[in-house]
């Protein structure tokens, strides 16, 4: 490893000019002109001005416009983060995991198995067994792949998305067991957890339908804690290196083999985290597909969080909002929810080509003069 980049890994993490142009600047224009072209989107399929601009002030209205949008903002962004920094760390580790679905079905039905299956502890207990057991799921399912890498060399994109597949199945399998399948139904749908396993509501003293809950600390803790592991540990040091250049890093004593296995497990904990939080703080049961894409969604949240712990939770309520406001979107102009899923990808094309946003706009930059900034 040369002694640049070994230094520029060591030293402690100064945000720069550079750095926030990379977290803020370049999400923000990214966001901006996926709204726009999604505005002329709409405009080609004869939607009127005045329906477009209803749609989004109902989208803003449905995110942030209430105390229940905020809510369902909330609730929709808690496991969209928990999964996205899973995803952020694996990136920062050199590796590419697709399988955040997989781990979160994962994680959420042994959250929920474990609920019902110590119905009769107190919550104080119950409720971190629970998430305890998703973590540990999500993360056994993860280092499959993990150990798939370090040992055989099989590429962590591949792996990853054949166990997606497979925990489908898997799921649809385990929600016919009888000891999992709720009594008296024919169709795949797990035991309810009871209480003492439930993420408690925050302001369902103000409104029981607020559905937002305690997970929301989780999720802030979990920023932290990723961040404190990146950038002041050793092991979030192994990782950086390994994604910086996995040969020197091996030349410089770091066991790349662990650390890949290290990072999966990681990531998948996080990941299997986001699935005890959707259905011990939101379902309070398992069924098929009940991760409804967050496994999927979180790629788009770390790769606009820049793979950094504090972009990926702001990153994280930008597609909650957009996911509570679709809703509001939908009722109050007509516009077809899909719409929201273009706006997202449209974001991700941006992303992925910052080049191309600084090129859009060149004023919104800093440009260097005699050397890097």
């Amino acid at each position: 490893m040369t002694d640049t980049t070994m230094t520029d890994l060591m030293k402690a993490k100064v945000i720069g000019r550079t750095e926030i142009e990379d977290l803020v600047v370049v999400p923000l224009f990214a966001v901006i002109m996926a709204l726009l072209l999604g505005a002329l989107t709409m405009l080609a399929t004869n939607v009127d001005l005045a329906t477009i601009g209803a749609s989004y002030v109902a989208l803003l209205k449905g995110s942030v416009g209430s105390l229940n949008a905020v809510s369902e903002t909330l609730t929709a962004a808690a496991p969209l983060v928990l999964a996205g920094l899973g995803l952020a760390l694996g990136f920062r580790a050199g590796l590419f995991n697709i399988g955040a679905e997989g781990q979160v079905l994962m994680g959420g039905m042994a959250a929920v198995v474990t609920g019902f299956s110590f119905a009769s502890l107190p919550a104080v207990i119950l409720l971190p067994m629970s998430l305890l057991a998703g973590a540990l799921a999500g993360a056994l399912y993860a280092s499959i792949a993990g150990w798939l890498r370090a040992a055989t060399g099989a590429h962590e994109v591949i792996s990853t998305i054949m166990l997606n597949l497979i925990s489908y199945r898997l799921l649809d399998y385990m929600l016919r067991l009888p000891f999992i399948q709720k009594e008296g139904r024919a169709d795949p749908i797990s035991k309810s957890v009871p209480d003492a396993a439930e993420l408690p509501r925050l302001l369902g003293f103000l409104d029981p339908n607020l559905r937002v809950h305690a997970g929301i600390f989780l999720v802030l803790i979990a920023v932290v804690v990723v961040y404190w592991v990146l950038f002041r540990s050793k092991l979030g040091f192994e990782f950086r290196a390994s994604g910086e250049n996995a040969e020197a890093a091996r030349f410089a004593g770091i066991h790349s083999g662990v650390i890949i296995v290290a990072a999966m497990a990681t990531a998948g904990a996080l990941a299997g985290l986001a699935g005890a939080n959707q259905v011990l703080g939101v379902l309070g049961r398992a069924t098929p597909g009940f991760s409804a894409g967050i496994g999927f969604d979180a790629i788009a949240v770390a790769l606009l969080g820049r793979s950094h712990p504090v972009g990926v939770l702001f990153a994280g309520l930008l597609f909650g909002a957009l996911k509570a406001g679709g809703r509001q979107m939908q009722v109050d102009a007509g516009v077809s929810i899909d719409l929201i899923g273009i706006i997202q990808a449209l974001i991700i094309v941006f992303i992925a080509a910052p080049l191309l946003v600084r090129a859009l706009f060149p004023w919104g930059f800093r440009h260097a003069k005699g050397g890097p900034s």
